[in-house]
């Protein structure tokens, strides 16, 4: 068999397990596999630096399926090669990645071959996509993360971080919002290392996209400062590979391929029709397709022989060249570099350095007090200080969010200076949710900031933080009525519920300096959950950890902060964040009066659910039937803590726009109310 040949045996065979694996789950997409065959052969073995012996090495090119509807492409691709799996602890099974029966049981309970591509659950996926524009977008961050990289461990005769980063997307990650954002900020950074392939099929579920998407996207493009390159038949094995080699050979700009392609390639009837997009093709129409192949028409999830071969000949051998060569130069790096070398290492783990910690600041007892948002720009300029690979920024709103980090050479990532401490996300923050993503992805530790209120813009991708367990950070400022006059488009009611609500992530919103400092404290040492810390704009007074309890109980998502002495208590006074100093006002308040009360702080409650009961019935003791919550957001979800006789002190309704103690008065949030509410609730007077 000639070489070309066996090129388009294993194309078909990338084509045909796809038909075969949808239509056996009766649900799917094979059009875009059917189409983007030859794309993802010629990319993966006659292109990509992979290794599938091993592959998560760090070097290796990424691969992002940004349109993960077609999962069946990566599927594939990855059984063919023979890609093997990883664990959590990124310890080499020796097992398939994704074996042919995972195929076999394309998205059925249990198999590696999932509806759309998923991070955590399959070695070989770079990020989990499905939602469109998402792919793309988390791709610029994985070529930030590069550049950065390259510019702190590369040294002359050690280029450790030179690889590329390719994303496969359709026309609807182009019309998603937050593939715009991400494309304008990629042109203006200048990411040489990132190539976006673009399917042009004209097709959409809908059917022909001249029906909503007529732009030139070509121009579009341009205008975004990328090198725009056109490849206008799918099947063109060369043509796509010397528009990869441009791309390669272009410096100072991300790359986009336009490509020119039929959905449904090969089937007589659904060619080019949105019939092809979603759906099985059919039993009849699966046997002309394969006749049209000039396949076995019976045949089901066939692997003819040599075509394994022809991947380990191609990638197999490129790639394990590829690794040994980049572990031989990593073993004289460390032999010249070895700080550098064991930052290198301890990263790519997600460890911390030694005295990650150190010279946390710890705050005095002040009526007056800090800004949760003040005290945390100071944390993380420690913080970002002690671990070097610590990065982020805000979106258009470092010096609102206190972010920015000011230390003697944390600098700017700009375009000419990679190497910047300081990301610049501009007014995006939908893509900087994602593009953090794509900077943990690449195993740095990264963190985005914006208001909360603007959580809503950048939640899709916070979500998919959850999904795929990685250790993010959004630091969320103006937290609730403190933006006062703003009114009520910038108060947040029901976003803290509604981040709650995403399993995995851990929500923290500290009540005073000290809170932030263990909030963080805690945050840090995440290894597979995200999380986010709302913090406060207008000064909290500082505790008196002489006499309530330490700050370090945030660890543990909720803790006693006081209890009134004469016995166990009458009443529990629940609060986060700025409401925790009126509760304890309110305490002080009922102890004049004789009534035992207790103060809890519950900065998160995913941390206090993850206790053992033991410890979350010492602190919310079960006999003590009479609680009050008070947090400025949404009641909704209190019920759990405070039980069928408790009360809430939340939101109903949006804000306004007012000072802050007026509306403190308006909507209930003061000490008297409290001490009224527990005064009534125990029948006392």
């Amino acid at each position: 068999m000639t070489k070309e040949e066996l090129d388009q045996l294993s194309i078909n065979t990338i084509r045909t397990l796809s038909i075969d694996a949808v239509q056996a789950a009766k649900s799917g997409h094979p059009g875009t596999p059917m189409a983007l065959a030859p794309l993802v052969y010629t990319l993966w073995n006659r292109v990509m630096r992979f290794d599938p012996k091993d592959p998560i090495w760090p070097d290796r090119d990424r691969f992002v399926l940004s349109n993960g509807h077609a999962s069946m492409l990566l599927w594939s691709i990855l059984h063919l090669t023979g890609t093997q799996a990883v664990n959590a602890e990124y310890e080499r099974l020796g097992t398939p990645s994704v074996a042919l029966d995972d195929i076999r049981h394309f998205r059925q309970l249990g198999s590696k071959a999932p509806g759309h591509p998923e991070y955590h659950w399959v070695s070989g996926v770079e990020t989990t996509t499905g939602p469109l524009g998402q792919g793309i977008a988390t791709s610029v961050g994985m070529a930030m993360a590069r550049q950065w990289l390259a510019s702190r461990y590369n040294k002359p005769g050690f280029e450790l971080f030179n690889y590329n980063i390719y994303a496969v997307c359709g026309d609807g990650c182009l019309m998603e919002g937050v593939g715009s954002e991400a494309a304008s900020l990629a042109g203006h950074l200048g990411l040489g290392d990132l190539c976006w392939i673009y399917d042009n099929n004209h097709i959409t579920i809908e059917g022909q996209t001249s029906i909503t998407f007529t732009e030139d996207v070509a121009a579009r493009f341009a205008a975004y400062h990328w090198n725009v390159l056109h490849v206008g038949d799918a099947n063109d094995l060369k043509s796509i590979e010397d528009a990869l080699a441009a791309f390669r050979q272009t410096k100072g700009k991300p790359t986009l391929i336009i490509l020119d392609s039929h959905i449904g390639y090969g089937s007589p009837h659904k060619i080019d029709t949105a019939a092809a997009h979603g759906e099985p093709l059919g039993d009849d129409e699966v046997k002309l397709t394969k006749r049209a192949y000039g396949w076995p028409e019976d045949a089901r999830f066939l692997v003819p022989d040599g075509v394994m071969k022809h991947f380990d000949d191609g990638i197999g051998v490129r790639g394990a060249e590829a690794r040994q060569r980049w572990e031989a130069l990593f073993a004289d790096y460390r032999k010249q570099f070895p700080e550098l070398a064991t930052e290198i290492d301890q990263l790519q783990r997600r460890e911390l350095p030694a005295g990650w910690d150190r010279n946390l600041p710890t705050f005095k007892a002040d009526a007056k007090g800090i800004a949760g948002r003040d005290a945390s720009g100071e944390v993380l300029n420690v913080l970002a200080q002690n671990i070097p690979w610590f990065l982020g920024g805000s979106a258009d709103l470092g010096p609102s969010n206190k972010t920015t980090l000011k230390f003697a050479g944390a600098g700017d990532f700009e375009p000419g200076s990679p190497g910047g401490r300081n990301l610049h996300f501009g007014i995006r923050e939908h893509a900087m949710a994602a593009i953090v993503n794509g900077l943990s992805l690449s195993k740095v530790r990264a963190f985005g900031a914006t208001f909360f209120i603007f959580s809503d813009y950048a939640r899709p991708a916070i979500r998919l933080s959850a999904l795929m367990e990685l250790p993010t950070l959004l630091i969320f400022t103006h937290d609730a009525m403190g933006d006062g006059e703003d009114g009520p488009t910038h108060q947040p009611v029901e976003q803290l519920l509604s981040l709650r609500a995403i399993p995995g992530l851990v929500v923290l919103r500290p009540g005073d300096a000290n809170e932030v400092v263990e909030a963080y404290r805690c945050i840090l040492q995440l290894r597979h959950q995200p999380a986010v810390i709302a913090l406060s704009r207008q000064p909290l007074p500082t505790f008196d950890r002489g006499k309530y309890a330490s700050a370090a109980g945030v660890a543990r998502g909720a803790y006693v902060m006081a209890d009134a002495p004469g016995g166990p208590p009458e009443i529990i006074l629940i609060a986060t964040g700025s409401e925790v100093a009126l509760v304890v006002e309110a305490h002080e308040a009922l102890t004049a009066r004789g009534i035992r009360s207790r103060v809890v702080s519950m900065p998160s409650w995913d941390l206090f659910e993850h206790q053992p009961k033991a410890y979350r019935d010492e602190v919310l003791l079960p006999g003590v039937k009479a609680r009050i919550a008070v947090e400025q957001g949404s009641e909704l979800g209190w019920d759990r803590y405070v039980g069928s006789e408790g009360r809430v002190i939340g939101m109903k309704t949006f804000g306004a726009s007012a000072p802050l103690k007026e509306l403190q008065h308006k909507f209930g949030f003061e000490p008297d109310k409290v001490v009224s509410m527990a005064i009534e609730m125990l029948g006392r007077e």
